[in-house]
């Protein structure tokens, strides 16, 4: 693209596969594990979050093992290979059964954990390179005058938006492998979908008939809708929760296949580009330079006051990604409980985010753009700030929309009959709005918010700078199973409730710092 550096689009290219792959996994995988195991939703969510949080945690991982031997080519590469072999282990259908649980369920997280681990060798690294691209822009536009300096830092914020939008490509196709293979895999055996039936038919499995009448009934209504009316004789119903269980649990495992083929894909797709690629700290290594003591504790501060900036703003995102990270956990537990799914399954809802973002970020790009122009430039750290606002106001929508609902914890909406509850459903409308909010959100913070690692750095320390990034995304994610739990607890505008506090408060410390960040980054 016009002004950027070479490599960018094959970079982003590389992280648009494998994010397809990734998503094609995370837009499931919390409803997955339920729907296999009989996990409750704070079980369920708990697994998640540790793999979640594993992956930028190992990023941690993945950033010293390229600072240490410079090979951040290949540590890309392996990760890649050892994502792979993680989706492949994900792909195998086996039954789960109260025989097998034992080991099952284990070799499930080892398998997430082996995706994390590659994930982590992957994704920080990627994104340290694209930082590199954009100092050595810098450093030859320095060549030509403080003009041309200007211009080229200006680059910065875009490029990584570019970079971002290329992620959420991937990320808006993915949804739709799951479930249409799922559905597809139901109908080849003359069954339909039910958002509510698996967890149904674990509970009777362990519990036969001495489940509670308001969940038999809708357990026997549900059987009936699934077969076309058929319906299921009490005699037969453990018979028909197994087989039903196993062949929607199957057509989800299917996907894990196109995942395993993601990868390869992203990994052709590096291997062919990586010669135009920079390698982070390169040539900085290159160069033997004597300072003086004084010129050595000068630097010594800078880079001390460049951490501590940095440890600030990663304090306050570790509040954003607790809060958009529900995406996967509550609110995707909402979009199955509260929101009428009976044309688009609730895995798919996820895809609204990612497309909100290929369309809002030149849109938003635009409007920086012609804000610079002005002379009016909005500094990272007030958009970071901006982002946390807008966040909030997702929240507030949700909270009061459930409010004029009436609508109780969840824990007591799944218990009344499925045509109340059908009647009391929202439109999709509902979750087309909270996450054109959080992804506004999300283009104000997670790309800008890359930028600003690159921009603080020291340039000895990028891999694992943009580790400690990811880092405080994973303590945001191990926060994730308070969202289900108060989900669960108490009527639900309460929960979103919480999520809008924990934004507000975040924004007005942001603001606070903004002057001292902005002083920081010059």
């Amino acid at each position: 693209m016009l002004g950027q550096p070479k490599g960018l689009i094959a970079a982003a290219l590389a992280n648009m596969g494998e994010r397809f792959g990734y998503y094609i996994m995370n837009a499931v995988l919390v409803l997955f594990l339920c729907s296999k195991f009989g996990l409750s939703e704070e079980q369920g969510t708990v697994i998640y979050s540790v793999f979640y949080a594993g992956i930028y945690i190992l990023s941690l991982v993945g950033g010293w093992i390229a600072d240490r031997s410079q090979n951040y080519k290949g540590t890309i590469m392996s990760g890649l290979i050892i994502m792979a072999s993680g989706y492949a282990m994900l792909s195998i259908p086996v039954l789960s059964t109260e025989n097998n649980l034992v080991w099952l369920l284990p070799l499930t997280c080892f398998a997430l954990f082996v995706i994390a681990f590659g994930n982590g060798m992957f994704k920080g690294n990627l994104q340290a390179i694209v930082g590199q691209m954009y100092d050595n822009l810098e450093a030859e536009a320095a060549k030509n005058g403080e003009e041309a300096l200007k211009q080229a830092k200006a680059k910065r914020d875009s490029g990584f938006q570019i970079f971002y939008v290329f992620i959420n490509i991937g990320g808006v196709m993915a949804p739709f492998i799951a479930p249409l293979l799922r559905s597809w895999w139901l109908k080849a055996h003359n069954l339909a979908y039910s958002a509510e039936l698996p967890a149904l038919c674990h509970e009777y499995i362990k519990n036969g008939t001495d489940m509670a009448a308001e969940k038999m009934n809708n357990l026997t209504t549900l059987a009936a809708q699934v077969t076309d009316g058929a319906g299921i004789a009490v005699d037969r119903m453990a018979d028909f929760c197994t087989n039903y269980l196993n062949i929607f649990n199957t057509g989800i495992h299917f996907s894990f296949i196109a995942s395993v083929v993601a990868m390869l894909i992203s990994l052709l797709i590096f291997v062919f580009t990586r010669k135009i690629l920079p390698t982070p700290g390169k040539k900085s290594a290159a160069v033997n330079v004597e300072y003086t003591p004084a010129e050595r504790a000068a630097a010594a501060k800078e880079i001390r006051q460049r951490m501590y900036a940095l440890f600030a703003v990663l304090g306050i995102v570790i509040f954003f990604w607790f809060s958009f990270h529900q995406n996967g956990a509550s609110l995707t537990f909402f979009a199955r409980d509260f929101v009428n799914t009976s044309v688009i399954p609730p895995e798919i809802w996820q895809a609204i985010n990612p497309f909100f973002v290929i369309v809002l970020t030149p849109v938003i790009m635009l409007i920086f753009g012609a804000l610079a122009r002005r002379g009016k430039v909005i500094s990272t750290p007030k958009k970071i700030a901006i982002g946390m606002g807008v966040a909030g106001m997702a929240y507030l929508f949700l909270s009061i929309f459930s409010y004029a609902q009436g609508y109780p914890s969840a824990t007591d909406f799944r218990l009344l009959p499925v045509d109340a509850k059908s009647a009391l459903m929202a439109g999709p409308w509902v979750l087309i709005v909270v996450y054109f909010f959080l992804t506004v959100a999300e283009l104000f913070i997670s790309p800008l918010g890359l930028s600003f690692v690159s921009k603080v750095a020291p340039k000895h320390m990028q891999g694992l700078c943009q580790g400690l990034w990811l880092g405080a995304t994973a303590v945001g994610n191990l926060m994730l199973p308070v969202g289900p739990m108060l989900y669960n607890k108490i009527p639900i505008w309460e929960c979103w409730a919480v999520f809008l506090a924990v934004c507000v408060i975040s924004m007005g410390v942001m603001l606070a710092m903004v002057n001292w960040l902005e002083r920081v980054t010059k």
